[in-house]
């Protein structure tokens, strides 16, 4: 929801350090792979939880994740296989965020953080699916031009999901109803999602949107 304002405020600011990592020879996937290794070491530091360094080592990783994508267009060396490598990896860093708070407190973290990872499923699995579809039918990027994957929109994007993250490591012990809180708010993202996905997509394809649209039937599109 609040992508679009905050890539417009913090993109200035990535191209002008992605600039001067292009002068010093780093490549996008180096910034991508150890991003992604800073990123792993809140799992054990949440699982120890030392919280302070976790947050830090959370920050650094999304601080990575958008300069990548900033030196990629700086280099005009954008690819599918840099975009895939960053969104698969950024998934595996959400999820273990997530694990690090269950095994900081089993007890008290788990459940929430089952319920939180059951939501980011829907999240991801409606992201990464339109995604493959909207690419066969050349959709366009409305919002977010600079992205690897036509990014459909939603309550929880990316900056959501940081600012959770945030206030996880700042106020741990109220990580249940914070988790469960974002874990709805995710749950009706994805339903936004499927909802306008659909539509686009049998849009797109010339059919009817079936049950989504008033007095109409199954769409064409719809396996039998």
């Amino acid at each position: 929801m609040l992508d679009k304002w905050t890539n417009a405020w913090v993109a200035p600011v990535l191209t002008r350090c992605a600039v001067g990592l292009g002068r010093r020879g780093v490549t996008p996937t180096q910034l991508t792979v150890g991003g992604f290794a800073i990123g792993m070491l809140a799992l054990p530091l949440l699982a120890y939880q030392s919280y302070g360094l976790a947050l830090v080592a959370t920050v650094l990783n999304r601080v990575c994740d958008g300069l990548d994508g900033a030196l990629a267009r700086h280099l005009q060396c954008q690819s599918d296989a840099g975009g895939f490598l960053d969104i698969v990896l950024d998934f595996v860093f959400y999820a273990a965020v997530v694990v690090g708070f269950a095994l900081a407190d089993p007890g008290q973290n788990a459940l929430p953080a089952a319920f939180l990872l059951f939501a980011f499923m829907g999240t991801g699995a409606s992201f990464l699916a339109f995604a493959i579809a909207a690419t066969r039918h050349g959709l366009e990027r409305p919002h977010f031009e600079h992205k690897a994957f036509y990014y459909l929109e939603g309550l929880t994007e990316g900056t959501e999901t940081i600012m959770a993250f945030v206030v996880f490591c700042l106020w741990p012990a109220y990580f249940p109803w914070w988790a469960i809180f974002f874990a709805l708010v995710c749950l009706l993202t994805t339903a936004m999602r499927v909802v306008g996905g659909y539509r686009a997509l049998a849009k797109a394809e010339g059919a009817s949107a079936g049950w989504f649209e008033k007095g109409t039937g199954a769409s064409k599109s719809e396996p039998r």
